[in-house]
């Protein structure tokens, strides 16, 4: 029973790993990633209930929501005010690389992520 417990925990570490990867080459590849991730996500959620991963699943899937709204809103700004638009734009790249390290840092440590945030 253990062994089997270790070895599903590693595998959805495996994909929680796999999913803050596409969360950063979103940066590179403009945000197709980043849909691809919150579809792992959703695909995996089932499997991490009830354990330390969960948080990482949850907090990925909330980091995607607050991209995507981002990059939203700097969008619309854009035909308003370039100004506030870059604005929204790097708080929002700011905010996403911030969760990014937080999230993959526990996630290496073994820790669940404090979901506060």
């Amino acid at each position: 029973m253990q062994a089997t417990l270790v070895k599903e925990t590693s595998s959805l570490k495996k994909i929680a790993s796999t999913v803050y990867l596409c969360q950063l080459l979103t940066f590179l590849l403009v945000g197709f990633p980043l849909l691809v991730g919150i579809a792992i996500n959703f695909y995996n959620r089932e499997e991490a209930l009830g354990t330390w991963i969960e948080s990482h699943f949850n907090w990925q899937i909330k980091t995607a929501w607050i991209a995507l709204s981002g990059f939203a809103v700097a969008g619309i700004l854009f035909e308003m005010n370039l100004f506030l638009s870059i604005a929204t734009l790097i708080t929002t790249i700011i905010l996403m690389v911030y969760r990014i390290v937080i999230g993959w840092s526990a996630l290496n440590s073994d820790k669940p992520v404090d979901n506060s945030n």
